[in-house]
């Protein structure tokens, strides 16, 4: 019977072009608008390390001088270097890393190449595996070349291929704001958009390209960037200082079970307990540990425009649905007197009822290749944006097949009315008029 009703739907189509046109264009109107900007929020809220987003908390301490202490308010959202650095010697996670953001010039061995500058990463040998960085070459340093300060560096691919040409950099020289740096690994293709790890600044157009230990950044004394907050009552002559009351370090862990979730965050009160009693800090225990998700969500890495436009292109496609809704109405009223031959004839209100939706479904399916079309025009568009976020406004597969099964449902559901009113019309009137 499908087959049927799909014949009589194409026939029913050539008798009302315009009109068929119209609703169309009404469904793939609000589909084109409304996936544009489901594909945006789709991209920008998705899990950037699926596998294990679960297992990896952002630790946040809360060592604010006593004024304005409010009890519950939300605690600094960095750590301080001293907090840091002995959270990182307890080792009370079987990972664990502190990092901070930051840039340098590269020199290139090579006399014809000029210096340029590079973003650079400054952290703990944890990093790489607990965020399952991919290696091209080589590998991560170890906690030993991290304690003794040594001068190693990992770089990303795009580095490694504008050095040496794509060999292979481990082993060699790399000079990093006037220092000499030996490489121990080189990684292969690794961006997770957003970048989790650290949303100072941009969540979504990080491009860092050699990784230092932390350390040794600070023995070095090379660049950095992003927030600090400094809240002691004196005069801070060195922000970055290991005593200096000045937050600036993101802090992760990755834990194995939610029972230790639940451990850890006890370890993290009992921490502040002690470092109060030390007289380090001033307020009570106020400690918050989230996971992947729940920080990107804390943190608002989904701009709050994307939301908004999100819900007002829902808001036009309901409108469409409403005008197709009368259309259709208008549609199928017009055809009384065939629906009351069809039920003279032995057709039951089910029949009819069926056929009206097969109709309304193909054009929902017309609708939603046009509108396919609209959504990748909007996309397009919003890719010329100078947004941060603008590159990523790519429409993947799930979003494909997600495109017809909107407009498909959508068409559907705007067909249930006409298509009960239709199943309402009585045979033996329709037949009398004629």
């Amino acid at each position: 019977m499908l087959a049927y009703y799909l014949k009589l739907a194409l026939r029913s189509f050539r008798r009302n072009k315009v009109l068929t046109a119209l609703m169309v264009l009404a469904i793939a109107l609000g589909i084109g608008a409304a996936m544009t900007t489901l594909t945006v929020f789709h991209v920008l809220s998705g899990d950037p390390i699926p596998h294990k987003s679960g297992r990896l908390f952002y630790v946040q301490l809360d060592p604010q001088t006593r004024e304005g202490y409010q009890p519950g308010e939300e605690p600094e959202w960095q750590l301080t270097r001293f907090d840091a650095e002995e959270l990182l010697r307890q080792k009370k996670a079987p990972r664990q890393a502190m990092m901070t953001g930051g840039g340098a010039i590269v020199e290139p061995q090579s006399g014809s190449s000029k210096p340029f500058q590079v973003g650079t990463r400054y952290t703990s040998a944890d990093f790489f595996p607990m965020f399952d960085t991919p290696f091209l070459f080589g590998q991560g340093w170890s906690a030993t070349e991290e304690e003794a300060q040594a001068r190693v560096a990992v770089i990303s691919r795009a580095l490694n291929e504008k050095l040496f040409g794509g060999e292979s950099g481990v082993g060699r020289e790399l000079r990093l704001d006037g220092h000499a740096l030996r490489i121990v690994g080189v990684l292969d293709a690794w961006n997770p958009r957003p970048s989790f790890y650290d949303v100072v600044g941009s969540a979504y157009d990080r491009e860092e390209e050699v990784f230092v230990p932390f350390s040794t950044s600070r023995d070095l004394v090379l660049g950095r960037r992003g927030s600090m907050n400094c809240f002691g009552r004196e005069i801070v002559n060195d922000p970055t200082a290991l005593s200096a009351p000045c937050s600036w370090i993101q802090y992760w862990v990755e834990l194995d079970s939610p029972a230790d979730a639940a451990a850890f965050k006890t370890y993290l009160d009992n921490y502040s307990e002690q470092q109060r009693a030390a007289g380090r800090f001033e307020r009570p225990p106020n400690t918050r540990l989230r996971d992947v998700m729940a920080w990107l969500d804390f943190q608002s890495v989904v701009p709050g425009d994307v939301r908004l436009q999100m819900w007002l292109a829902f808001g036009f496609l309901l409108v469409c649905l409403v005008n197709t809704v009368g259309l259709l109405l208008a549609k199928f009223l017009r055809r009384s007197g065939e629906i009351g031959v069809r039920r003279s004839l032995g057709a039951s209100r089910r029949d009819i009822f069926l056929q009206c939706l097969v109709e309304a479904g193909t054009l929902g399916l017309a609708g939603g290749l046009l509108g396919l079309l609209f959504a990748l025009g909007g996309l397009w568009a919003v890719r010329q944006r100078p947004s941060e976020y603008a590159a990523l406004a790519q429409l993947d597969g799930s979003m494909l097949l997600l495109t017809f099964a909107l407009a498909l449902a959508a068409s559907v559901l705007a067909g249930v009315l006409p298509a009960w009113r239709a199943m309402q019309v009585a045979p033996a009137l329709q037949l009398k008029s004629q």
